[in-house]
């Protein structure tokens, strides 16, 4: 398999100066299960709050972060049906929920934080919790998508259907939102987005955003977004903060609006007045991802409508401190390792 050894990537404590590089065993796949090895892997924002312990303070050590990675199958288990050796795959980061409703107690099963993660030359999936990655796809642009991509497409097709001509706010430039955008653009949804940085909204621009706001200087994005839609408001927000800045997405909602609970960068709580909830008939969503069958229609979609993920940066396998630090700064699209 051209190594003997298994370099990973691997916690022995919290914080990012007990993340070292280590060599161990290649895994052997179970009856039902796929060994994959690792041609790229995308970090996400909470991949550095779990390596900082904000995130799951009681995490049990040695432990490999990082959920979201592409390779290639170099061996299946004897049961294996679903997928035969030389095939692309992406792991379904929830691994126990195939389609449907979700499990009862969800993120038991869940890559990089309940489950090891794919900071590792090998890694082995479920053959039940892994998809083939889109043909039309690099390894590096593949990666991306487990996390950022399928949130975006569940909030956006799954949870509700996107009707051409509504009006969407996306908040911010970060790896979901940015496929929110793509999304958006593809489905005939006029998107809203808003930043701190005039220069990043005018990337969003350039991407097919309809309008941008920024916060920075318009405080008030939620009577902006109001006034851009003749004062109806926006049907759907893309709520990426949380907080108190629940409440200006709230204001920003028409009648019938949706807002979808994704980020938690500003508070771990969110309050808000209740009778505009009520009198305009608001439906809060929570999204937490996505199961593997809307993965892999969303696959098919990216392939049909020729999307290509955002890359801010690529880092190799030796500066994984560096590219989880790199995350503060804000990224205008996703972080990449590869694994030469």
């Amino acid at each position: 398999m051209g190594t003997d050894s298994n370099r990973s990537w691997q916690m022995s404590g919290l914080g990012l100066s007990k993340l070292q590089p280590v060599k161990g065993e290649i895994p052997e796949p179970g009856p039902h299960e796929l060994l994959v090895r690792t041609k790229a892997v995308s970090l996400n924002y909470k991949d550095k709050m779990i390596v900082d312990g904000v995130l799951i303070p009681d995490l049990s050590f040695p432990f490999v972060p990082t959920s979201d990675a592409v390779g290639e199958i170099v061996a299946v288990g004897s049961a294996v049906s679903r997928f035969k050796v030389g095939q692309r795959v992406l792991g379904q980061v929830i691994a126990d929920w195939p389609d449907g409703d979700a499990p009862a107690v969800l993120h038991q099963h869940t890559l990089g934080s309940s489950l090891s993660g794919m900071l590792s030359e090998h890694v082995v999936f479920g053959e039940d919790a892994a998809v083939p990655a889109p043909a039309s796809l690099s390894d590096i642009e593949a990666a991306t998508l487990p996390i950022a991509a399928l949130t975006a497409w569940f909030a956006m097709a799954e949870a509700t259907r996107p009707v051409p001509g509504q009006t969407i706010l996306i908040q911010g430039t970060g790896g979901v939102s940015l496929f929110a955008l793509q999304f958006a653009a593809a489905f005939g949804l006029r998107a809203i987005v808003t930043s701190s940085s005039d220069e990043k909204l005018k990337r969003a621009r350039d991407l097919g955003a309809w309008q941008t706001i920024n916060y920075r200087t318009q405080p008030a994005w939620d009577e902006a977004a109001r006034a851009l839609t003749a004062g109806l408001g926006v049907n759907h927000v893309l709520e990426m903060v949380g907080g108190d800045n629940a409440r200006r997405s709230l204001n920003a909602l028409a009648a019938d609006g949706r807002l979808s609970i994704i980020g938690l960068l500003g508070a771990m709580e969110i309050s808000f007045p209740i009778i505009p909830f009520m009198r305009n008939r608001i439906v809060v969503q929570g999204i937490s991802i996505g199961h593997r069958r809307a993965f892999e229609r969303m696959n098919q979609a990216i392939e049909a409508l020729n999307i290509k993920p955002v890359i801010d940066k690529v880092y190799g396998f030796d500066d994984v401190s560096q590219a989880l630090q790199h995350l503060e700064e804000g990224p205008f699209g996703k972080i990449v390792i590869v694994m030469t």
